[in-house]
């Protein structure tokens, strides 16, 4: 059912779009996904929360300070159209499954209360950090979690030798308590107090597990909560309002892109001691490191030169900075408008390592390596996403540089490579193109829709 349905997929896509290099027989693209030798290079990802597409230096901040991060962007390549969920538990569950979060009905930002602490992803046997663990990898996460509060849903469950962090959405920078008032720092499955800033806490723990583990293989996803609210600054105690509840330009004292700024500084700060660290310790071509973000910006964001924010699917909700660096496999300072998606960081890691992927894992990613690193050409891509709540019904298919738009009732056309601030709708000019999209959007649900009810 599901080849038949991605199938028709294909057919529909292609009609209309002008064939491309970028389309390469099968034979070709199994050759170039081949890495080109067989070492066992280490894997760092970092991933920022919250942070505004126009935030980073190197994508364009006048104000924010960024040099460790666009240090990456000047020793590696620099994606221009990457894409994550609108939220951040999503884009966590697309990352550890490899899959589109709808399949695994992690479709919506978890909370911290109720029905919330009961569920979680399940551990499959086949999520990242379990495959390259089985693959002679050490594996680490510090930082955030938030995919479920139970052992059974949690880090070590899903393959992580280590994790050092929170499993909620959002904690208090400082004293570490989540939004219902209970304490939220674990190291593994037990939890711990240790003071400090939570960036900082992360810092050094990731660090720690670099240092630790240089003589052999490892993967270690640093996850920040900075610029997540609460919008508390280094080395400025301010207690989070209503326990780190959302932060609004409705507060009696709002926030302000001040201490926003100061929280994503400090995470380039870290992103620098942890270079370095791989510098000191010799490692440093012989390990890819992935800079990310989990969804579009908050209201205290800059995601310019995109359209709206975080928890939409306009592009200021979904297209993320993304880099990559790996010296001598690479190319320095190259930036690429090859379009990927979260799950293509799982399918990178896991061919970068080596990592054989079991069939029944049916990855949804694609191995952006061959592309960046210069060995195959741009490849069109037909990426899809959905908000389905009460009060915000959304649905999303970019195909190649053409993205429709379907806001609630309305129909709304983009050609992203002529517009990338989504202000020109095209539905009139090209309702071939609506005609065309449309039903790809509902083949794609009707697929993750009926995985999800299977699995059940």
């Amino acid at each position: 059912m599901r080849r038949s349905v991605f199938m028709l997929v294909s057919v529909l896509v292609l009609q209309g779009l002008s064939e491309s290099a970028a389309h390469l027989s099968s034979e070709a693209l199994a050759k170039e996904d081949q890495p080109a030798s067989a070492e066992r290079p280490n894997i760092v990802l970092v991933i920022t929360d919250d942070v505004g597409y126009g935030d980073i230096g190197s994508y364009g901040s006048p104000d924010i300070k960024t040099p460790h991060i666009d240090r990456l962007a000047k020793e590696g390549v620099r994606l221009t159209d990457f894409y994550a969920a609108p939220q951040c538990t999503p884009t966590r569950a697309a990352l550890i499954s490899g899959r589109y979060q709808q399949r695994v009905r992690m479709e919506r930002a978890m909370g911290s209360v109720g029905a919330w602490l009961e569920t979680g992803l399940p551990a499959t046997g086949r999520t990242l950090p379990q495959l390259l663990k089985n693959n002679g990898y050490r594996t680490g996460l510090v930082g955030k979690w938030h995919l479920g509060y139970k052992p059974e849903f949690g880090p070590n469950a899903h393959g992580f030798d280590y994790f050092f962090g929170f499993l909620s959405g959002y904690i208090d920078f400082y004293t570490h308590i989540r939004g219902d008032g209970q304490h939220d720092l674990f190291e593994n499955t037990a939890p711990v107090h240790e003071d400090g800033y939570m960036t900082d806490l992360i810092t050094a723990h990731a660090l720690r597990f670099i240092e630790q583990r240089a003589a052999e293989p490892f993967f270690l996803e640093v996850a920040y909560n900075a610029t997540h609210w609460p919008y508390q600054p280094p080395d400025r105690y301010s207690k989070a309002a209503n326990n780190g509840a959302f932060q609004g330009p409705e507060d009696a004292v709002p926030a302000t892109r001040k201490d926003y700024a100061a929280m994503l500084e400090r995470a380039d700060a870290g992103v620098g001691q942890i270079v370095q660290k791989l510098e000191a310790l010799g490692l440093t071509k012989n390990t890819l490191v992935i800079f990310t973000n989990d969804n579009g910006g908050e209201w205290l964001s800059r995601n310019a030169p995109l359209f709206h924010r975080k928890d939409t699917l306009w592009e200021g909700g979904i297209r993320v900075p993304t880099i990559f660096r790996w010296p001598g496999r690479i190319p320095a300072g190259k930036t690429s408008a090859q379009a990927g998606i979260t799950m293509d960081l799982t399918a990178s890691i896991l061919a970068a390592t080596n990592t054989p992927v079991p069939v029944e894992a049916r990855p949804d990613g694609i191995n952006l390596l061959p592309i960046l690193e210069g060995r195959a050409p741009v490849r069109e891509r037909t990426l899809f996403w959905r908000i389905n709540v009460e009060l915000r019904h959304q649905r999303a298919v970019r195909s190649g540089d053409w993205k429709l738009l379907l806001d609630g009732d309305d129909l709304l056309l983009f050609n992203l490579k002529a517009d990338i601030g989504e202000r020109n709708d095209l539905a009139a000019v090209r309702p071939d193109l609506v005609a065309k999209l449309r039903p790809l959007i509902a083949a794609w649900e009707k697929d993750v829709d009926a995985e999800a009810k299977a699995t059940k």
